[in-house]
């Protein structure tokens, strides 16, 4: 069954007014500068994880239909926020738990993508919609490089919260430290072949129509001499 967080028919406010600074408080907290997320800790402070609920509720404020439309810089950093925290909620609702994948059931019970839902305004919001009807759609493909899987493969979770004036900056931080890994992006030389990461092949379509438009897409973000 569908578990639903976040608070149904909140009071709308502006998404410019959404204010993210509780979320940024819990990750620098727990988050280090890896990306790795110390789960047992935080699952362990009741006062945190009732944080975390208060944020999400606040997110299920957000209206993009008052007054001045949203900017694509505040859409971009209240969805990459509200993604990652809503997936950091599932985790911790879970927890103990040795993979996020033991919550993916393909056939029937819960699956954490499809089933864990936030109301934003008068809708509910999976993780799976966030991603593909809402982030995707705004042609920003370094977004696949700020939403976290919850997963060790998976980019890193930066340890601050998107905000719109420097979300610009925030996504190549995250998207530049990607590629540094070799794991992500080798080039080997002798047999003249690129290695990319398999978000490059999941996502292809959002970085270019064939190879040579995606490599020369991620070109900029790649470690100097890797990128010629």
């Amino acid at each position: 069954d569908p578990v639903f967080v976040g608070l149904p028919n909140a009071k709308p406010i502006h998404i410019r007014q959404i204010e993210h600074k509780t979320w940024k408080e819990l990750i620098s907290k727990y988050v280090d500068n890896k990306g790795k997320v110390d789960y047992r800790t935080w699952h362990a402070q009741q006062h945190d994880q009732d944080k975390i609920d208060l944020y999400l509720a606040t997110l299920s404020s957000a209206s993009t239909n008052r007054g001045t439309p949203a900017t694509k810089e505040q859409r971009l950093a209240f969805w990459i926020n509200a993604y990652n925290a809503l997936t950091i909620k599932g985790i911790l609702r879970e927890y103990p738990t040795t993979s996020i994948r033991n919550h993916t059931s393909r056939i029937w019970g819960y699956n954490i993508w499809h089933d864990l839902k936030l109301h934003v305004g008068d809708r509910t919001f999976s993780l799976d919609e966030i991603e593909h009807k809402v982030l995707r759609p705004m042609k920003e493909p370094r977004i696949h490089f700020a939403i976290v899987c919850a997963s060790i493969g998976c980019p890193r979770l930066l340890d601050e919260a998107y905000v719109p004036s420097r979300v610009d900056e925030q996504l190549t931080l995250n998207v530049k430290d990607f590629f540094s890994r070799e794991k992500n992006f080798r080039y080997d030389a002798a047999a003249k072949r690129f290695h990319l990461s398999s978000i490059l092949e999941w996502f292809a379509e959002d970085f270019g129509e064939d190879q040579t438009q995606q490599l020369l897409r991620i070109r900029p973000w790649l470690p100097d001499g890797r990128a010629k």
